[in-house]
């Protein structure tokens, strides 16, 4: 099944959703249902279970590789690695698919039981995550990125797989680069992002460069933010505040429904804003050039951070100069 997510509005804040299913066979012999959700703009498209060459001294829960049209892409058995019990294909409804993942430009496979449908969900509907480890083995707070109510009471888990795959050894997320490189700047930057782990590196890597950073946790606190920052400075904050640095996937307001209430608000509409986000499809940077966005970065990626940043930063300036 190709994945096609080409109808939502910019700036509506929803997002769709791949529901898919993943059954856990409890001590006392009833069969779990594991609700869970990923953002479709992070899926490539969802197959049936491929022919996989194995990968000798692998983690067990990488079940192999196979050749995607030309790319190699690596399996990983999203169950196993949960630390899950099984129950079989007679006891359970499974039929297994693999949804083909692609964010910070790695293509991964991931093996569930069943992929159900696409779900469009407001980020407004969307909750901190509270759930127990028991029931859902490695699955802590830290690798979803929350949850919503579907039909019957039923709760569905937005799972963050760049936090899942990274734990798994994927990808390192570091901006590290050659500081006698870094050219230095002055005032602050709005950061916004959902993922305190994003936020710290990202914060990190801009104090390198002599920013003052403010941190934000969605697309809401960052607008409550902007207003506390335009009490204190007023018609001089084109000044001071050089950079709104933003994620997109973030619960309450995403990064693209705050970018378009910034452009239509002539207090902040000139700030420049850069979306880093882990989304790496083809309709992402023309999203965000839509709501007035000014770059589009996929993390973690320390060259094109620094420059992309210093290119915009040093023409804002030269605008609020001139």
């Amino acid at each position: 099944m190709a994945i096609e997510d080409k109808t939502l509005k910019v700036g509506s804040n929803e997002l769709e959703l791949v529901d898919f299913r993943l059954f856990k066979k409890e001590p006392d012999g009833r069969i779990y249902e594991g609700i869970y959700g990923i953002n479709v703009a992070k899926v490539r498209e969802i197959i049936k279970m491929p022919e996989l060459t194995e990968l000798p001294g692998s983690d067990e829960f990488i079940e192999g590789i196979f050749d995607l049209r030309g790319v190699v892409v690596p399996v990983v058995n999203l169950a196993k690695w949960m630390g899950i019990k099984v129950p079989s294909k007679d006891e359970a409804p499974i039929k297994e698919r693999v949804i083909i993942t692609e964010f910070n430009n790695i293509l991964i496979g991931f093996i569930v039981h069943d992929a159900k449908r696409i779900r469009r969900i407001s980020w407004a509907d969307i909750e901190p995550a509270s759930f127990s480890t028991a029931t859902h083995g490695k699955l802590d707070k830290s690798k979803i990125t929350g949850i919503t109510r579907i039909e019957n009471g039923e709760i569905l888990l937005i799972l963050d797989l760049e936090s899942i795959v990274e734990e798994m050894g994927f990808f390192e997320s570091n901006l590290e680069i050659d500081e006698e490189k870094l050219e230095k700047f002055s005032g602050i930057v709005l950061l916004i992002d959902d993922s305190p782990t994003a936020r710290r590196i990202e914060k990190e890597a801009l104090e390198k460069m002599g920013f003052d950073v403010i941190e934000a946790a969605n697309g809401e606190e960052g607008l409550q933010k902007l207003e506390e920052l335009y009490a204190v400075y007023g018609e001089n904050l084109s000044n001071k505040l050089k950079l709104i640095l933003s994620d997109i996937e973030m619960p309450k307001m995403d990064g693209y429904h705050m970018a378009a209430r910034i452009h239509q608000d002539k207090r902040f509409r000139d700030v420049p804003l850069i979306f880093s986000s882990s989304i790496s499809d083809a309709f992402s940077d023309i999203r965000g050039k839509e709501v007035g966005a000014e770059g589009y970065l996929v993390k973690f990626n320390p060259d094109k951070f620094y420059e992309k940043i210093k290119e915009v930063v040093s023409t804002h300036s030269k605008k609020v100069e001139g």
